[in-house]
């Protein structure tokens, strides 16, 4: 872990908190370059009426928008809670080759109610980014205050 990963998993739980506001599921996203360039991104689920539009997928789409692939490559995602497996397949498609997670899919499923109708895969991001032809290097759980308190009440 760096120095400064809390400090951007901090801010990538403020942007769920932002999402969480603006009517969408409570997830966010942000890139940091070894630039120190900054993109973020919140879920869009909702509001854009895209299953598609995770954080991290928003972040993908924008950043490869905005950054060359060198700059992706060696750049960090930080996310406020484990990337779904279709957002590892976008990380590890846009060559991003770190990524840190405070909450854990698995305490995830323990929030979102049994029966419920949101679609959830109990699949690690590991297990998923570990069948990629290159290392997506993954560090987390980082327990963030706030990262599982942004979900609570939310699912139910």
């Amino acid at each position: 872990m760096e120095p400064t990963d809390r400090d951007h998993l901090t801010r990538a739980v403020k942007v769920a908190a932002a999402a969480r506001a603006h009517g969408n599921h409570p997830f966010g996203a942000i890139l940091v370059t070894t630039r120190g360039e900054v993109v973020e991104a919140e879920n869009t689920v909702v509001t854009d009426r895209d299953p598609t539009g995770h954080a991290e997928t928003n972040l993908v789409r924008r950043a490869s928008a905005l950054l060359d692939a060198a700059s992706l490559t060696s750049a960090t995602l930080y996310t406020s809670t484990e990337p779904c497996a279709m957002c590892c397949g976008a990380i590890f498609w846009a060559g991003i080759g770190r990524v840190v997670y405070a909450l854990p899919e698995t305490a995830l499923l323990e929030l979102v109610p049994e029966g419920s109708d949101e679609g959830l895969l109990n699949l690690p991001s590991r297990e998923i980014f570990a069948r990629g032809g290159r290392t997506t290097d993954v560090i987390g759980p980082i327990e963030i205050p706030g990262a599982r308190e942004v979900h609570e009440g939310f699912w139910g």
